[in-house]
């Protein structure tokens, strides 16, 4: 009996590794990433810096939901372009707001809550 009992154990302290801390669901079924992606409004808009540098400003994604800096150097090899993640936002060089609606898209965001600006 204790060799059950401790295999018992030992399955519920694996399983409460595994779970998700904010819906409670095993990590390979957590939905967090999914619902933050869905309620973001997402805005793409081109900023003018010196010497007439374009960049492509992406906004209204939250930091704490989705890894800005990953989806960042997604954004960059899919438009290969060079860029940055700060301040809440990812700056692209270039002029990339044709294209980044639909790359954002593939990633999982909605298409009625991203925003491009021309």
């Amino acid at each position: 009996m204790t060799k059950y009992k401790y295999a018992y154990h030992f399955l519920i302290d694996v399983l409460e590794d595994d779970l998700c801390s904010v819906c409670g669901l095993p990590q390979d079924l957590c939905v967090c990433e999914e619902i933050a992606k869905e309620e973001q409004i997402i805005r793409v808009f081109l900023e003018k810096r010196r010497y007439g540098k374009n960049y492509t400003l992406v906004t209204g994604i939250d930091p704490n939901e989705v890894d800005l800096s990953a989806l960042a150097k997604k954004l960059k090899s899919k438009l290969a372009c060079g860029g940055t993640q700060k301040e809440g936002r990812i700056e692209l060089q270039g002029d990339h707001r044709y294209k980044i609606k639909q790359i954002l898209e593939d990633f999982g965001f909605p298409a009625n809550n991203i925003e491009v600006q021309f």
